[in-house]
């Protein structure tokens, strides 16, 4: 909202107004406000947890310090969510295509994690939210982003070609916004030579480590004989989305493990929307230039800023959970910057530890089913799943493992960085 009052401002030349065209000064802002929210306000927040006995319930599992945990406010990702939205609708462009899709989602996600919440703690039912419904509102919410993604006539990539016309560069480029853009021609700064360009719908995306790192959607529609990139693409999102959402709700089971990992993926992923959106530093790393997307930069921002706020309060000993309100929308958060800044196919290593936490539930009970049908007895792979309770089960603080996983997810987020140069 500031945003349009400062580009008015800008435009009667008063002092300092221009700043709100940089997205890294917003960017800067948003982060700053969305940390303070949590900081200041979180205290009260747990509190009004704690007087409407918003506790969790915990069943013995064995876990070393699991049964002190008892009691402890969840739904804690209400605060979350007002630490994204409320920076978000103050700093970004709210009329811009992706910003609409990030909150749509953020709060389509809270949504579903806060029945789940509501269910286990008002009405007492421990298995919260049938998975059914879950899986539904997941499902909604890829076929949701994959048709706006596909459709939206201002979600576009740039294609280039050489001009052998001479042109004069009359473009300013501000953090990734250009400004009396020529329409059909943009000096290229590596190479002072001019090419056209023309934004296109496409269904292309990135592939890591490959030369000519990019994948076309529409090539997987030839083995139907007919166009059917539009249901590719819907069916590739809806499963980003379930698998990434599910990942991060699984990851959340030690204090500060999903808060923490998310906060390093976030960041990753606003580098990552800032190069993309920013058509000199994408010229320079020779990756696809996305118009408009600069602009999740700010929303990432924000995201960051409610974990690392969150985290505050959720490190060990944790004063609040977030609940599935919290890591059923951070997941969905993260599925969709992935997304629309077509980084999909780098989710496996950016977000290799929930992987690694969604592959050990999932190996467990199939070896489980497996050993029981052929033994007689069901066997285990680990002493017990998800990947940290197995770690905790030999003895291992829960301080220590996650800060282990926090180091194991900064390496993956420099590894995600690193293909954009090797290939």
């Amino acid at each position: 909202m500031l945003y349009y009052l400062f580009d008015y401002l800008s435009d009667l030349d008063f002092t300092g107004a221009r700043l709100f065209n940089y997205i890294s000064f917003r960017a800067g802002a948003a982060i700053i406000l969305s940390l303070l929210i949590a900081i200041l306000f979180g205290k009260r927040f747990i509190r009004g947890l704690q007087k409407m006995q918003v506790g969790e319930s915990v069943r013995d599992l064995g876990l070393q310090g699991q049964l002190e945990k008892a009691g402890t406010p969840t739904m804690g990702g209400l605060l979350i969510l007002t630490c994204v939205l409320i920076p978000t609708l103050v700093f970004a462009r709210i009329h811009n295509v992706y910003i609409v899709l990030l909150l749509v989602s953020t709060i389509w996600m809270g949504l579903i994690g806060f029945l789940d919440d509501y269910i286990k703690v008002f009405k007492k039912d421990k298995e919260g939210l049938a998975g059914k419904f879950k899986i539904i509102g997941q499902i909604g919410l890829g076929i949701i982003v994959g048709s706006t993604l596909y459709y939206n006539q201002n979600v576009t990539v740039r294609e280039y070609e050489v001009s052998e016309d001479v042109y004069h560069n009359n473009v300013s480029i501000v953090d990734g916004i250009e400004h009396n853009e020529l329409e059909k021609h943009v000096v290229v700064p590596s190479t002072e030579r001019v090419r056209g360009f023309e934004d296109v719908k496409s269904t292309i995306t990135t592939v890591p480590f490959f030369k000519d790192n990019q994948f076309d959607y529409s090539t997987l529609s030839i083995w139907f004989g007919h166009d059917f990139t539009w249901l590719v693409y819907i069916l590739v999102s809806i499963f980003i989305v379930t698998a990434v959402s599910n990942g991060a709700n699984i990851t959340d089971g030690i204090d500060g493990l999903a808060a923490g990992t998310s906060a390093i993926i976030g960041t990753t992923l606003m580098v990552l929307a800032y190069v993309s959106g920013n058509v000199i530093f994408a010229d320079y790393l020779n990756i696809m230039y996305i118009p408009n997307t600069g602009e999740i930069v700010v929303f990432g921002a924000a995201f960051v800023g409610a974990c690392v706020g969150f985290l505050w309060f959720n490190s060990f000993p944790a004063k609040v959970f977030m609940g599935d309100t919290g890591s059923l929308s951070i997941g969905g958060i993260i599925a969709v910057m992935a997304l629309s800044i077509r980084k999909e196919l780098l989710i496996p290593v950016l977000c290799g530890i929930f992987l690694v936490e969604n592959l050990s539930v999932m190996l467990q009970v199939a070896y489980f089913k497996y050993t029981r049908k052929k033994y007689g007895e069901g066997r285990r792979i680990f002493l017990m799943s998800p990947l940290h309770h197995h770690y905790q089960k030999q003895g291992m603080h829960e301080a220590h493992i996650v800060v282990r996983f926090w180091i194991a997810g900064l390496l993956l987020a420099i590894l995600t960085l690193a293909t954009l140069k090797i290939r």
